[in-house]
């Protein structure tokens, strides 16, 4: 035992012992490693796959509670939808110009405007029953005045939301499209067809101009999914209702129409854009000297009249109230 001891307290026993220590635990970690990993794999699986289930439950449920919103909207189709086909179709093409191209976006714009319509009227009917005192006398103008000032608030509130962003929008695109136009004829020059060089110049105009960058998206989808060239087009022309996007379908129609090439029509409309933008920039000048004018006149006159009249007529004012009429 006392040779066991010594042998094991000596260098080298220490060191034997130390390799057999690590040795035991390297088999230890590797028997470990192939017991659990299958257990580590699975158990990610697991997860992976109850992840995915609860996914899918939960786009399940979500188109079953839109599909039940829809149903039940469509109980008040008659009331959320214009009843006449011009001023369904009138109200749909303004939504269109305004960035809203959904299925139901008409739906959804009356249907916003009666509620908030009804909401206006309900805070102005709490409104009156609590800070308006029943036995005070006021005017039927004071009374009806918290209803329906709500009231028409709410229900004209989306019509004038609509009209600003169909306004900005025409200004965007309108803005973007000779940059666009030149951005689509460098494409088509370098040897793309029309609907790659769409795709394109969306892609470089998203940050700058989206809303053009979207027209542009839409006409790209539109041709991959088989729809006709012409009609296409002219249903941008139709969705986006800016002038030059329109003469500029007229262009490509005519192009395909009679044959001729695109590159050329689009080297002429290009130089006429850039005519175009060149006199909205010289309009705008010639109209700036017109508003110089008249802030000078507002700021600059009367300041000027008082210094230069002010201690005269101060003077007359002190000799006739120093003057003795006898």
């Amino acid at each position: 035992m006392d040779t066991v001891l010594e042998l094991l307290l000596s260098p080298l026993g220490s060191i034997v012992l130390m390799v057999a220590v690590g040795a035991t635990l390297i088999l230890f970690v590797l028997t470990r490693s192939d017991t659990k990993l299958p257990d580590t794999m699975n158990r990610l699986r697991d997860e992976a796959r109850k992840s995915a289930d609860t996914g899918l439950r939960r786009g399940l449920k979500h188109k079953e509670e839109r599909n039940w919103l829809l149903e039940r909207m469509d109980r008040f189709k008659s009331i959320f939808e214009p009843s006449n086909e011009e001023d369904y179709s009138k109200i749909k093409h303004e939504l269109m110009q305004a960035g809203y191209v959904g299925r139901h976006a008409v739906r959804d714009f009356h249907a916003i405007k009666f509620i908030l319509a009804v909401s206006g009227l309900i805070l102005g009917l709490g409104y009156v029953m609590l800070f308006v005192p029943a036995g005070e006398e006021t005017s039927m103008l004071m009374r009806t005045l918290p209803v329906l000032g709500p009231t028409l608030m709410g229900y004209y509130l989306p019509v004038y939301w609509t009209a600003k962003r169909r306004d900005e929008r025409q200004e965007e695109l309108s803005q973007g499209f000779p940059d666009a136009l030149d951005l689509l004829l460098i494409c088509a020059e370098a040897g793309q067809s029309l609907d790659q060089s769409m795709a394109r110049v969306a892609k470089e105009m998203r940050h700058g101009y989206p809303a053009l960058a979207e027209e542009l998206d839409t006409v790209t989808h539109q041709l991959k999914a088989g729809r006709a060239r012409v009609e296409v087009l002219r249903d941008l022309g139709v969705r986006s209702g800016n002038a030059d996007m329109k003469s500029f379908v007229t262009v490509l129609i005519q192009s395909a129409t009679y044959g001729t090439s695109v590159s050329e029509a689009l080297r002429v409309y290009a130089a006429e854009m850039r005519d175009k933008r060149v006199m909205l920039a010289e309009e705008k000048a010639n109209v700036l000297p017109t508003k110089l004018t008249l802030g000078t006149m507002m700021f600059t006159v009367p300041p000027l009249l008082i210094i230069l009249i002010g201690p005269s007529v101060h003077g007359v004012i002190e000799m006739l109230s120093t003057a003795s009429f006898n």
